[in-house]
């Protein structure tokens, strides 16, 4: 009888649900409305907002290339914790709009499963349903993530790869997380949505060098126009232009045939699209529509679980912005 009882224990403890590994079903009981809440609730938003889809998109990505798919770039900062993921400088122009609806989302969850659904596996999925409504590749998405314990806003620094780096620089942002240099183009082509911000490219575009204003290998007529938008960012911060400006609310591959010709507005678009070991890659996403969409799903699934937190080493926020337990004063 004793061993009966231990041997259920060990059960338990082996298979309960905080310990198990990630797969799709992983709320099929405890959740059963989840897909249809986050699904729900993105058509809804996306429709009002068509940029929530690169907004949320460019949050997943920024949350989890720097510490693991853990949500940890929703935290707040306080008190407790002063300088928060969410407060570095590099994401301070991600979208309100991306913040937006995974409240919503999780305020619905709240509502239907009180503290079941991590934040992580809405951001993981919400991505996915984003992507996909705007035209982009299906893929599978596991759950069963939980959410960090820990935001530090000098991970991101460390972690994000920045526009004015060299290829070296950007492929080893990458390679150091065991990520492929096909992957890493892969998940560049997300830049088929969204804008960027004025600052972001203006070395580009204003005072270039002693002998150009403007970058050579930036096609002419796009940096006249590039000139005009962006004349007042220096006082506007928040000017922007699309990244891609043939189909700027659409997933496609139209992004890797724009920097061939000299059509993106990063210097890192320019050098995708020179360096031997990214061009040629880069060429076969613009004549393969299918390919790039193949990998680029590949890549999602590969990067959704990347620094997942299970078990105790994470928690299911009751709010996304703040962790559940905050030290005594």
């Amino acid at each position: 009888m004793a061993f009966c009882v231990l041997f259920l224990i060990f059960l338990s403890i082996t298979f309960s649900p905080s310990s198990a590994k990630l797969n799709i079903d992983y709320y099929k009981t405890t959740c059963p409305d989840f897909g249809k809440i986050v699904s729900e609730n993105v058509f809804t938003k996306q429709s009002a907002v068509p940029a929530t889809a690169a907004g949320v998109l460019r949050l997943f990505f920024h949350d989890c290339i720097t510490d693991g798919c853990d949500a940890s770039l929703l935290v707040s900062s306080t008190a407790y914790n002063p300088h928060a993921e969410r407060d570095a400088d590099l994401n301070l122009s991600l979208s309100g709009d991306a913040f937006d609806i995974i409240l919503k989302i999780k305020n619905a969850l709240e509502l239907a499963c009180p503290g079941i659904v991590s934040c992580s596996d809405i951001v993981a999925q919400a991505t996915r349903d984003l992507v996909k409504m705007v035209g982009g590749p299906f893929y599978q998405v596991r759950l069963g993530r939980k959410d960090s314990l820990v935001s530090n806003d000098l991970r991101v620094h460390a972690s994000l790869p920045l526009p004015n780096m060299t290829m070296d620089q950007i492929i080893e942002k990458f390679t150091i997380k065991n990520f492929t240099i096909r992957e890493m183009v892969a998940l560049t082509g997300a830049h088929t949505i969204g804008f960027t911000h004025c600052k972001e490219f203006s070395n580009r575009i204003f005072n270039f060098s002693k002998n150009s204003q403007v970058d050579p290998t930036l096609n002419p007529k796009l940096a006249e126009g590039l000139r005009q938008i962006c004349q007042n960012y220096s006082m506007d911060p928040s000017m922007a232009a699309f990244n891609d400006m043939r189909s700027p609310s659409k997933f496609d591959n139209a992004y890797f045939n724009n920097i061939l010709k000299g059509l993106g507005l990063l210097t890192s678009d320019y050098l995708l699209s020179v360096d031997p070991r990214t061009k040629p890659i880069v060429e076969q996403y613009a004549k393969d529509e299918k390919v790039f969409f193949q990998d680029f799903a590949k890549s999602m699934e590969k990067l959704s679980v990347f620094g997942i937190k299970t078990g105790r080493k994470g928690e299911v926020r009751n709010r996304c912005d703040q962790f559940n337990n905050l030290p005594a004063m």
